[in-house]
């Protein structure tokens, strides 16, 4: 598969971007991937870069962006942390990747069993963590069940899958509220900012509704 150079980047739409990542991933899932060259790619992409999409990912060592989506040296910029929430140099990457360096699609992507998710969960304590792991307590907070503290934990499945999926929906929302870049841009119809979860038992990435966030 060619690599994404300046002219291939800018024919690219936020729409075909997503449809790029979608079909990525149904080679990932059906173990179809794309055969590449990577020591082509390297002397390809030397001079320059041309991304057409930027993932806001964990640090899960089981969601590698260019792997899940079958992309390749030079497809995607791929910025990680874990819980993946945003915080201003994030926000800058992401100012970066779409108004800089011309992608066209930013996804938040969360993921099942989220460690970091968990951690919230359970208000973990320890070290730099601490505060870490306060930034998601707000999607915590957003989920209304169950009302039993007991059942609150991250011994619950489904609250934290629930947890992780209002995470993604509200960092969707900070960006948008946060970043008059990105905000401007995809209100312009250059660039759309999107959800999406990945499930680590099957390999399949959803992508997520657009909902009101609380």
């Amino acid at each position: 598969m060619k690599t994404q150079d300046s002219a291939s980047q800018a024919e690219m739409t936020p729409a075909s971007a997503r449809q790029m990542l979608e079909e990525g991933n149904a080679r990932f899932v059906a173990q179809s991937m794309t055969s590449r060259d990577l020591a082509a790619q390297v002397q390809a992409t030397s001079g320059g870069q041309w991304p057409f999409a930027a993932i806001l990912g964990c640090i899960d060592s089981r969601v590698p962006p260019e792997l899940v989506f079958d992309q390749g040296l030079g497809d995607l910029f791929s910025v990680r942390i874990a819980g993946n929430f945003a915080n201003t140099d994030i926000l800058g990457s992401l100012e970066f990747a779409c108004k800089v360096a011309g992608s066209k699609l930013v996804v938040v992507l969360g993921h099942k069993a989220c460690g970091a998710v968990k951690g919230a969960c359970d208000s973990v304590e320890l070290g730099n963590l601490t505060s870490m792991l306060g930034k998601l307590q707000p999607a915590v907070a957003a989920v209304a069940e169950p009302a039993d503290p007991a059942q609150r934990t991250s011994a619950n499945g489904d609250f934290v899958q629930a947890v992780a999926e209002r995470n993604v929906h509200m960092t969707v929302a900070a960006i948008r509220e946060q970043s008059e870049v990105l905000r401007t841009l995809e209100a312009e119809g250059a660039i759309a900012i999107v959800g999406a979860m990945y499930d680590i038992g099957s390999g399949a990435v959803t992508f997520l509704e657009e909902s009101a966030v609380g």
